[in-house]
């Protein structure tokens, strides 16, 4: 097994000037007030301003010769990043709903002012002259989260945009009602986006105000755009890190991600209300098989739905890098499992994660040239108490795939001020660098 060679800290200190400017790199929170990345609200791991950044001094004025491959692209953060500073994208985003969104996004960047305006004039007109839909049987989610009157508007929305607009339009129009169905819900929303029914909300919007606000935004942001909108060098693939043949070998210079972290939160879920709203799934029942088989496995639900085996996993040769202490977690956690109410599968969920992340090292090796620079935004994990080493482990299976160094940057301090924490092992976040 190839030898572990650590970053001479030194160098790295000096060779980076952003370290000690850039510490809320991993906010995803700072994208609500970005142009474009404000847009719908989507747990991005990083701050667009920082990718910006850290492609001015990465690239030092050579920006049409580097390519960047974001291999969990989610709302597409990195490519319209990139996209604004003219350099070349590539993104993968496996769940079909956030790539749609993504994929909008960009195309919504690359709209004239002037066509996006009449598209919403015509669209808040159609809307206002059209007779409300009523009484019309929807799910039960959807009765918990909307007033009566609003979710009939939005029924309005949505049936006047099926029958009377196609193609881009109607996917534009599209992404516009989706982003204002939770600002008119009267129900609570956690801060990563999962619905909470019985929680309400004091601050709610009728959705012709949200409509027309968020219309107004995008033409704002849009018209903000400026020349970037004509570069089109960002590219999105519906696809899968683990197993993506989409882009040739030693492409890649720079990779600049955040991938989900092992800490149980469900990405499927956080979809759920605007996917039963267009039909997509009818209740929660249908998030595995429609979204979450798809994804890379971070959360209990997943790993349980599949009913997946710990041997199963663990015999993979992929993980002999960190076989040792992966199967020491695991095999604590299914101990301690059964000594707790909900009996969550974290020690399948911890195995299959790792089994996944070094499937998209092998990926990565692949697309990535000899010298390229692969920058992961990860956090650590302590599932029942237990600590994951995330860092550590993601660096030692990167190794294993042919990759010749790594070094991690702690940005921020996780788990030390929620008062509902479940455990008080203190965890951290930061920038897994990656070389060769």
């Amino acid at each position: 097994m190839m030898q572990k060679v650590l970053f001479d800290k030194r160098e790295f200190a000096k060779s980076r000037s952003l370290s000690n400017t850039d510490s809320r790199s991993g906010c995803f929170v700072d994208n609500m007030r970005l142009p474009v990345h404000r847009w719908y609200r989507y747990s991005a791991g990083f701050s667009a301003d920082w990718v910006r950044l850290m492609l001015h001094e990465k690239t030092q004025g050579s920006k049409s010769d580097c390519v960047v491959l974001d291999p969990f692209a989610g709302i597409a953060t990195t490519l319209v990043a990139c996209e604004m500073e003219n350099v070349q994208c590539f993104g993968f985003e496996p769940h079909p709903f956030i790539f749609r969104m993504a994929e909008t996004k960009l195309d919504l960047c690359r709209c004239s002012t002037e066509i996006l305006s009449n598209l919403f004039t015509k669209f808040v007109n159609d809307f206002k002259k059209h007779p409300r839909v009523n009484d019309e049987a929807v799910s039960p989610l959807l009765d918990k989260c909307y007033a009566k009157e609003s979710l009939n508007e939005l029924l309005t929305m949505k049936k006047i945009l099926k029958t009377d607009y196609f193609g881009l339009e109607a996917r534009i129009l599209w992404f516009v009602v989706t982003s204002i169905l939770r600002s008119c819900s009267c129900v609570g929303t956690a801060q990563w986006q999962y619905v909470l029914p019985n929680k309400t909300k004091a601050c709610v919007t009728s959705p012709l105000t949200a409509l027309i606000d968020k219309t107004t935004q995008i033409l704002e942001d849009v018209g903000n755009f400026g020349s970037a909108s004509s570069f089109h060098r960002a590219k999105l693939f519906c696809a899968d890190a683990r197993n993506s043949r989409d882009l040739e070998e030693d492409s890649i210079d720079y990779v600049i991600t955040s991938p989900p972290y092992p800490n149980n939160y469900d990405y499927a879920d956080a979809t759920r209300l605007e996917m039963t709203f267009w039909g997509e799934i009818c209740g929660w029942a249908d998030l595995h098989s429609v979204v979450r088989s798809r994804l890379l496995c971070s959360c209990s639900q997943h790993s349980a739905a599949a009913k997946v085996r710990l041997p199963d996993i663990l015999r993979h040769s992929i993980l002999s890098p960190i076989l040792t202490e992966l199967q020491n977690v695991c095999e604590r956690l299914e101990t301690i499992r059964h000594q707790k109410g909900g009996k969550k599968t974290y020690h399948t969920m911890i195995a299959s994660y790792f089994l996944d992340l070094a499937s998209v090292f092998r990926t990565l090796r692949r697309v990535c040239r000899k010298d390229a620079e692969v920058c992961f935004i990860v956090g650590d994990s302590a599932p029942y108490g237990v600590y994951v080493p995330v860092e550590k482990w993601l660096g030692e299976l990167a190794m294993a795939e042919g990759f010749h160094s790594y070094h991690f940057e702690k940005i921020r301090d996780r788990n030390i001020k929620w008062k509902n924490r479940k455990h008080d092992v203190p965890l951290k976040e930061g920038r897994l660098w990656i070389r060769g």
